[in-house]
């Protein structure tokens, strides 16, 4: 046993509370549904090289996390993969870089192997190279979501000019989509022009009303210009108008995760429901909150009406099922996982078959209580 800090914080796995005081040393199996959040991880080295041993003669050493990477055998830290028949494989992010640069060096022109190579680069925030690779994937007649990615590497890197000009070229490009003037928007908010920040974020609501991160950006500029009080009732009338449950997705988020605001929250998100019916995400949204408070008769109430839309949609299924199987509804759960079972939906079916497997367990530890119970009572 080794003491700690005495810290509060706590997670929860395999059903139990774990919080500071003192550390267990065990092995992950022994945490089949999750290794707790605040947990340490203990890796064994299988081979200590010259460079380590002398450090390790001293006693306990600090090292940093590249360092640790390296002693783990990893070029950088480790990220999964798939090998060529799709398993999972652990490969160290340099490696796994320097892996898809020479992929595209092989083949220059062939534009889908550099925009692995740039997806990549943005997702590790190696974004001055994945400008460099988006530059040339654009001179050579990218589409306009590669305009996209360009634009949004410069303006991460506060390249403004230089993001303005792109995301304008990938505007016109992607007619439809939003979220080039949602990232203009954010350019002159860097530029510290208000009247082309608004504009441009009004124009990303023009183009898709349902748009839920623009209408939450609007939010915030007109929250940060004229006060929280004002925003909102800015936000109410505009939703108003445009007859759209985004606007309220977007107020509920801002107090949905703060039990002292929740209620505010499903307020809004009542709001977004009344005024979409048929939203699946107001949907989603409403019943996450009710599901929050332990109202789990409000889910089921909200969300049975809706039994059709989840063949198609496995998050409004998942969020009916354990409103079901936390009250102990278990005939409508064996019911509705019979319906979902023959779901058009890969995704709906495995999901129909998971829950299965676990109502069977659920009702076989229930058989194995009763069967002890009642061996007690004989006794």
């Amino acid at each position: 046993m080794a003491t700690t800090n005495g810290g509060q914080q706590g997670a929860t796995a395999a059903g139990l509370q774990i919080s500071g005081g003192a550390a267990i040393m065990a092995p992950v199996s022994a945490f089949p549904n999750g290794v707790p959040g605040n947990a340490l991880i203990v890796i064994p080295l299988s081979k200590v090289d010259d460079e380590l041993k002398p450090l390790l003669d001293q006693g306990p050493t600090v090292v940093t996390p590249e360092q640790m990477w390296k002693l783990l055998g990893f070029n950088g830290p480790a990220v999964q993969v798939q090998d060529d028949q799709g398993r999972p494989i652990a490969i160290g992010l340099e490696d796994l870089l320097a892996g898809l640069d020479k992929h595209w060096q092989e083949q220059p022109d062939d534009l889908n192997r550099a925009r692995i190579y740039a997806q990549e680069l943005l997702k590790y925030n190696r974004l001055q190279r994945a400008e460099q690779v988006l530059s040339k994937v654009v001179a050579k007649g990218g589409t306009g979501e590669d305009w996209l990615y360009l634009g949004i590497a410069q303006l991460s890197q506060e390249k403004l000019d230089k993001a303005e000009g792109t995301l304008k070229g990938a505007q016109n490009l992607l007619k439809d989509n939003p979220t080039p003037s949602l990232h203009l928007a954010k350019v002159y908010q860097l530029k510290k022009d208000e009247a082309k920040e608004r504009e441009f974020v009004e124009k990303a609501i023009e183009i898709n009303v349902g748009f839920i991160d623009a209408w939450a950006y609007l939010f915030q500029y007109l929250k940060g210009r004229d006060g929280e009080d004002a925003a909102i009732a800015e936000i109410e009338k505009l939703a108003a108008e445009k007859k759209s449950a985004a606007p309220y997705i977007a107020l509920q988020g801002f107090y949905a995760n703060d039990d002292a605001t929740r209620d505010r929250a499903i307020a809004y998100a009542k709001k977004g429901v009344e005024t979409a019916p048929d939203d699946t995400i107001a949907l989603l949204c409403l019943s996450a909150l009710y599901g929050q408070k332990g109202d789990l008769e409000a889910v089921i109430r909200l969300l049975q009406p809706h039994e059709a839309k989840m063949s198609r949609d496995v998050r409004i299924a998942n969020n009916y099922f354990e409103a079901l199987f936390q009250s102990r509804q278990i005939e409508k759960v064996t019911k509705l996982l019979n319906a979902l079972a023959g779901a058009p939906s890969k995704e709906v079916k495995q999901f129909a078959i998971e829950r299965s497997r676990l109502v069977a367990q659920f009702l076989q530890q229930q058989q194995q209580q009763l069967a002890a119970a009642t061996q007690q009572r004989k006794a």
